[in-house]
């Protein structure tokens, strides 16, 4: 896996925990809003699941969010100085 992809899995994985946390849910909370285990959100913030995309956007349905778009601008790579 290249250099660049890497980074932004992981802004990727940051965005969704923020998500997370600016709707209001522990990661408990969203898992049984998902009916999954806690460890399943646990996973796949830490890097250990990677999440496909009708997961994704399981994700943002249960934390209230449509718009992609703004997942896609949060892991573009970051412009330069």
């Amino acid at each position: 896996m290249n250099k660049t992809w890497c980074e932004k899995q992981v802004r990727f994985r940051h965005y969704l925990k923020s998500l997370r946390r600016t709707s209001g849910y522990t990661q408990k909370e969203l898992a049984e809003l998902l009916n999954k285990p806690q460890s399943y959100v646990s996973k796949y913030e830490n890097g250990e699941r990677k999440l496909d995309f009708l997961e994704t956007v399981e994700v943002f349905e249960a934390c209230g969010k449509y718009d992609v778009s703004e997942l896609v601008d949060a892991i573009k790579q970051p412009k330069s100085k």
